[in-house]
């Protein structure tokens, strides 16, 4: 499973389960995407 994350995006690849898993764990933190890349650092 790989997650991508860009300053205006989120790219998940994987198997459907593993996807579905993470963002089932990813809705329970954060209620939009919006937060969700709100709360990512990015590293440069």
């Amino acid at each position: 499973m790989r997650v991508n994350i860009g300053e205006d995006r989120i790219i998940l690849s994987g198997k459907a389960w593993e996807i579905q898993a993470l963002l089932r764990k990813y809705a329970k933190k954060h209620k939009l995407v919006k937060d969700w890349l709100e709360s990512c650092t990015i590293i440069e």
